[in-house]
């Protein structure tokens, strides 16, 4: 046998031959009438069905969203706004009316009170807004509507309110006392945004709720 005349060569590696796969076969048509889809017809991209399922729960969803979007306007609209101050002079009129004191410092030893010159508390109920007054014979501010009973310090002692009275800050310009924007108070007389009566503030609750920017009386 001869190998080098028959162009055998020992040392030259074998050649392995692979299938090159068609693209061509996996490809699919977009038209449906080339799926073999029945009822199809020419130059039809999507099936009748799958055109109803769309539009159907494109209408779904716009109208989940026109119920949706205005809630959430009005739950997060007051968050994003913001009022300017306004401060009254003591004794003109005003918007609303207020208990006011001088600062105690064996009464008022919360720590947001030390700045404070005068202490102005909201005469408007945390129940429903009913005005409440003060009865000098049970030292307690008394709401007539609903029985809510509040101590000097405007805390609930009593009654259907879920927190305490709202506060407003003050100021002296001069000779002057001016009380200013109202603001609301949890159980520990911690400040907080203000918000609308019968909203409480303590726990989860200060998240529930949104600020009441758009109620911001000031003066007496």
């Amino acid at each position: 046998m001869c190998r080098a005349e028959c162009g055998f060569a020992p040392n030259r590696p074998s050649v392995l031959l692979s299938p090159v796969p068609d693209r061509h076969g996996s490809y699919r048509s977009k038209y449906t009438i080339d799926r073999g889809i029945p009822g199809a017809f020419e130059g039809e991209t999507i099936t009748r069905r799958r055109f109803m399922d769309v539009t159907a729960n494109g209408a779904g969803a716009i109208a989940a969203a026109a119920f949706t979007l205005p809630a959430l306007g009005f739950a997060l609209g007051p968050v994003f706004k913001k009022t300017p101050a306004s401060w009254e002079t003591v004794g003109t009129a005003g918007k609303t009316t207020v208990y006011m004191r001088e600062r105690n410092p064996v009464l008022d030893t919360d720590p947001y009170d030390r700045e404070t010159p005068y202490i102005a508390i909201s005469t408007r109920c945390a129940h429903l807004g009913c005005p409440v007054r003060w009865v000098d014979a049970a030292k307690r501010f008394i709401c007539p509507c609903h029985g809510g009973v509040y101590d000097l310090l405007g805390r609930r002692v009593g009654g259907p309110p879920v927190r305490p009275l709202d506060r407003f800050y003050t100021r002296v310009i001069g000779n002057q006392v001016q009380v200013g924007p109202r603001f609301s108070v949890n159980s520990e007389l911690r400040r907080f945004s203000p918000r609308y009566p019968a909203e409480p503030i303590d726990g989860i609750g200060q998240y529930l709720y949104p600020s009441s920017f758009t109620d911001t009386p000031g003066g007496v």
